[in-house]
């Protein structure tokens, strides 16, 4: 075939995938939004001369190696920045490149890493300027482009929690407290599950001895119930929960704080997944996710799922399932013989096996708690792009709406720029809550994914 295999995210699964191309001879083309590779885990800092000692050495090692390994295979590997994939089907792409022009890209595999959003949870003043979701603050971090500042109060769930605690203290900035919903014997059952990664428990061991030491106080089974302030956060109140987290309001505490980190797990992007008409399921979370085999294979066998579009497990298990989705690749481009390929195959996944079983224990413990659904009042926020209130969800659940595509007919959620990232886990909860059922449909995405300027319609020298 005359056709390179295009890979859609250069994050951690995208370089691996890339990376085992180019080992065996293999040319690839990697499309990424962002100005370097990496994602969110590994991208590094976007200016020279940042130190990031404070992020520890073993992710500092762990970068340099990825980049490394990324770099001396450049010569095979067509990568274009800036560049986001707006569309397409199952054999081209729309794509708007860096100088924001479409451009359709005919592709013979496909290999979807295109990572994951983070989960919004709705409450009274989620919206004020200072509230933020974990991941993005530590991406700010890991990229050593700003720090917050005054203080910050850590909540949600997951190991996240006080890995970020960490990294933000150590990089200078005062961290209030953290505030972990689940309670800790919960956390303590899942400890056998959570030694198949030995390094990674130690680490989390670590983690917290660090957060002792500098007088940043975990609290197990509390999380946040408000966020106060005038135009701006001052103030977060919180409350213990009991195993639905279920607040108990008469126990609440106020924390002043300038910033408020919120972790609540990750769903993959399945926007552009979705729009290939790929096969999807729903997790035991509650979210929508493609399907994929063994070998990484979607549906439509030449299209590859890695990274957290196939499961969300981590940068570790991202790189190796872009591995197996390459080798399957090769296997199908007849670079590799089916013996060859089933070894290496093999090798990956017995390496995988340990992270599914390390984050297993994970999602047991950070099962969220269906009260958290009640913590919204009638007139917060809960679709920021169209205003829709919870008071106009249970409005529209009272006259008995029972799937997402009528709430989005009868409120409009869903209907901005976001195409529902923000809205649609909380919708979709609801909807599940109020009629007992796990499949309340989902929201397929509209062409393009993304909002493109009128000018990338315009060929380029053409007069406007």
């Amino acid at each position: 075939m005359s056709l390179r295999p295009v890979i859609v995210g250069g994050g951690s699964a995208g370089m691996a995938a890339a990376i085992e191309l180019a080992r065996h001879g293999e040319p690839c083309v990697v499309f990424d939004e962002a100005s370097r590779p990496g994602g969110v885990v590994y991208r590094g800092p976007l200016r020279g001369g940042v130190d990031l000692g404070y992020l520890g050495a073993r992710y500092s090692k762990a970068l340099s190696a990825l980049h490394k390994e990324f770099a001396d295979c450049a010569e095979r590997i067509d990568l274009r920045l800036n560049t986001r994939v707006v569309g397409g089907d199952k054999q081209r792409l729309m794509v708007l490149d860096g100088d924001e022009y479409l451009q359709e890209i005919d592709y013979s595999h496909l290999l979807l890493s295109a990572g994951c959003h983070e989960r919004n949870v709705p409450f009274p003043g989620w919206t004020l300027p200072g509230v933020q979701l974990l991941g993005g603050l530590q991406l700010q971090v890991k990229s050593g482009v700003v720090k917050p500042l005054g203080g910050t109060v850590i909540a949600g769930t997951g190991p996240l929690l006080p890995l970020v605690a960490c990294q933000l203290h150590a990089a200078g900035a005062k961290v209030v407290g953290v505030y972990e919903a689940c309670a800790f014997g919960k956390i303590a059952k899942e400890s056998l599950a959570l030694l198949n990664k030995p390094q990674l428990f130690l680490n989390g061991l670590s983690m917290l001895g660090y957060m002792k030491l500098n007088g940043i106080p975990m609290y197990y089974g509390w999380g946040v119930v408000e966020a106060r302030g005038e135009g701006e956060l001052t103030e977060v109140i919180l409350a213990p929960y009991d195993a639905r987290w279920q607040p108990d309001y008469s126990r609440a505490q106020r924390e002043p704080a300038q910033t408020l980190a919120l972790g609540y797990g990750f769903i993959p992007r399945t926007q552009l997944s979705q729009q290939l008409g790929l096969d999807h399921g729903f997790h035991d979370d509650g979210y929508l996710r493609a399907q994929c085999n063994v070998w990484q294979q979607s549906s439509q066998p030449h299209i590859h799922l890695a990274g957290d579009m196939g499961g969300i497990r981590g940068g570790e298990a991202a790189m190796l399932t872009g591995r197996i989705a390459a080798v399957s690749i090769l296997l199908q481009r007849e670079v590799l013989k089916a013996e060859q390929a089933i070894e290496l195959r093999e090798q990956y996944l017995g390496q995988l096996a340990a992270i599914k079983r390390f984050r297993a224990g994970v999602e047991r413990y950070t099962t969220r708690g269906t009260r958290q659904l009640e913590l919204p009042r009638a007139d917060t926020v809960v679709c920021r792009c169209e205003h829709v209130t919870r008071g106009d969800i249970d409005l529209a659940l009272e006259q008995g709406v029972e799937d997402m595509a009528a709430l989005k007919m009868r409120t409009r959620v869903s209907m901005g720029d976001c195409q529902g990232r923000m809205c649609v886990g909380y919708c979709s909860d609801r909807l599940r809550e109020a009629t007992g059922r796990l499949d309340v449909g989902w929201l397929r995405p509209r062409f393009p994914v993304d909002p493109v300027p009128f000018s990338a319609f315009q060929q380029p020298g053409a007069e406007a």
